[in-house]
């Protein structure tokens, strides 16, 4: 069974994304399928674009809430 977007990882994405990519550089793919998988492959490299973006939004407000806080090395006596 097809995971839904929300339970697809985006590893998992990437790894259809490559697999896509791969079929249709072997060019021995019929017209129909190739029109198929151009299609999923479309909604999976949004999906990874989409998901990287947001994980770039959640740093950058993690910075900015926190500050970018240097951090010592305490020896210890």
């Amino acid at each position: 069974m097809a995971k839904t977007k929300n339970e697809l990882s985006f590893e998992d994405a990437m790894e259809q994304l490559e697999g896509i990519v791969e079929q249709l550089e072997e060019g021995e793919v019929p017209l129909e399928k190739a029109l198929q998988f151009y299609q999923k492959g479309m909604e999976l490299s949004k999906y990874c674009h989409d998901t990287l973006n947001s994980a770039e939004k959640q740093l950058t407000k993690m910075i900015t809430d926190e500050g970018e806080k240097s951090f010592d090395i305490k020896e210890e006596d």
